[in-house]
């Protein structure tokens, strides 16, 4: 995930110290019911869409923007499927950061899959039940996706 340049303004004077950011997920269904992934630049691995809202920026927004950003596809969000706080992630450069991900549910209607920056090496539409491997909590965001349940989130305090 590229660094917005308002993070490198904070980081200027934060130094690596840890900052709860917030971020946004997409779970991004066809009319198959395919799910659309990325496979990252920075690790390799395959993912669902992700970002951070821009200040100012409405969180369903940014889930649009950054589908479009990095797939080229257009979607319109559907419901939120979950709110949750991440685990620390410390970058190899040792910025620390913790984000409050709030994961929606989008449809695609529009756009041809491909690779549309410099983010992931590849894109593609998967049945969800022929997935590539995912981090547990990918599947399960797809799977909450796919649920007609209530909105997740943590009655647990960490």
């Amino acid at each position: 995930m590229a660094t917005p340049d308002f993070i490198r303004a904070v980081r200027a004077t934060a130094g690596h110290q840890l900052l709860f950011l917030p971020g946004v997920s997409a779970v991004v269904l066809d009319d198959e019911g395919r799910v659309l992934l990325v496979r990252r630049a920075d690790t390799g691995k395959w993912t669902i869409i992700g970002g951070i809202p821009e200040p100012g920026e409405q969180p369903a927004v940014t889930a649009v923007r950054e589908v479009h950003e990095e797939t080229a596809v257009e979607c319109v969000v559907e419901r939120v499927v979950l709110v949750e706080t991440l685990p620390t992630v410390t970058y190899l450069n040792g910025d620390q950061c913790q984000y409050m991900d709030t994961c929606f549910r989008c449809r695609a209607v529009g756009g041809e899959a491909r690779v549309n920056d410099e983010e992931s090496l590849e894109v593609g539409w998967f049945p969800v039940d022929a997935l590539p491997p995912l981090r547990e909590s990918d599947r399960f965001r797809i799977k909450q996706a796919l649920s007609d349940g209530p909105t997740w989130f943590s009655t647990t305090p960490d």
